[in-house]
């Protein structure tokens, strides 16, 4: 049975930083596309970004683009995502999903599998 858990949130400053790690079991990770996803209060769950299943090709939702880094290490089964300069925006419940498919893809309903998320708050 494939399981999804998520680490490392937590409560930050605006302009500080977190690394989330998304550790999978169950199956070999290099079978699965790989998201982070997010939903805050009141909104609806967003892709936040995506890594193919090889880690050769990556996607940003456009407000985190250049401030965020997926990365994944297949042989730890781990993903990661690096969060640098925080805004107060970013504070949500974070979310990795697996995909059984090679490529990416930003719709919610395209993942298979789901993390219980982890939150992460961005307050002076």
């Amino acid at each position: 049975q494939l399981q999804l858990v998520e680490s490392g949130g937590g409560l930050v400053q605006p302009g500080g930083s977190l690394r989330l790690s998304c550790a999978v079991s169950g199956f070999p990770l290099d079978m699965f596309a790989i998201g982070w996803f997010r939903q805050a209060p009141g909104k609806e769950r967003e892709g936040v970004s995506c890594i193919n299943s090889s880690g050769g090709s990556t996607n940003y939702l456009g407000s985190v683009k250049g401030r965020f880094t997926i990365s994944r290490d297949n042989a730890k089964k781990t993903v990661y995502l690096q969060m640098n300069s925080l805004k107060p925006e970013d504070t949500a419940v974070y979310y990795c999903a697996a995909r059984l498919t090679p490529l990416c893809t930003s719709s919610v309903s395209g993942f298979d599998s789901w993390g219980q998320g982890t939150q992460v708050t961005v307050s002076s």
